[in-house]
């Protein structure tokens, strides 16, 4: 590693075994994150932060001004650019280490498989629950983690996705939730989520730490009350139901 990496990097290579072979392992690590709004802000500066190798951002949306309370990549400058490109800009700025590469584009049902199969974590930014069921079962045909992360008022709630070795996303939610717009959210939930979706990553690419796989984090800024549920595979779910 060169002698500026080192020193970007050096408290957390001070973590117990994460160390330079832990930040190697990061450098060679690819990321998506799904949707680039308040927890896709989050998880995006914090990984580019940690010295992720390669992020890929993707959003089909464009700054609006009542992103800017809780989507901390964007600036009035920005109002009326698309998300993705700007944040793409920020974060290589932040850090020359990280390649970067903004995608102004909706996920859906023709593209996802491209963005994802090349990677080896998606992380859910996401804003509706039709995105993330597509991500989660695409994630689940090519066994890659995804890291849902949901948060209204000033809750959130965290599940880590490992195919095969826990249950997926409709295991926890069986049927599409009504979908309600816009949502209420205070902007620290959104920090507090994105940045917990961003260390789950860093745990999956270095082996560090125990990774929440079947459990599902509620985290209550309201009450400063975190509950973790435990959630069990469904053996007859549609989506991961006939893996081993």
């Amino acid at each position: 590693m060169k002698a500026s990496s080192l020193e970007r990097y050096d408290r957390q290579l001070r973590i117990p075994k994460l160390g330079v072979e832990g930040q190697l392992k990061l450098r060679k690590a690819s990321v998506l994150v799904a949707g680039i709004g308040g927890l896709g802000c989050a998880s995006s500066i914090s990984l580019a932060a940690a010295g992720i190798g390669r992020l890929i951002l993707v959003d089909k949306d464009v700054v609006e001004m009542s992103n800017l309370n809780r989507q901390i990549l964007y600036r009035g400058e920005d109002l009326g650019k698309p998300k993705a490109e700007v944040a793409a800009r920020l974060l290589k700025s932040f850090n020359p280490d990280v390649e970067v590469k903004g995608v102004f584009k909706e996920i859906n049902r023709e593209n996802v498989e491209l963005f994802v199969r090349d990677v080896d974590i998606v992380v859910d930014g996401q804003d509706n629950y039709e995105t993330r069921f597509l991500l989660n079962e695409t994630c689940v045909k090519f066994r890659k983690p995804f890291i849902h992360a949901a948060i209204h008022g000033l809750e959130g709630r965290l599940l880590t996705v490992i195919p095969g070795k826990g249950p997926c996303l409709r295991c926890l939610i069986p049927n599409t939730p009504p979908l309600l717009r816009p949502v209420p959210v205070l902007g620290s939930i959104a920090m507090v989520m994105g940045s917990m979706q961003a260390a789950e990553a860093i745990k999956i690419i270095t082996g560090i730490g125990e990774v929440g796989v079947g459990k599902l984090l509620v985290v209550d800024l309201e009450t400063l009350d975190l509950l973790s549920i435990n959630v069990t595979r469904n053996p007859k779910c549609p989506v991961c139901g006939g893996l081993k």
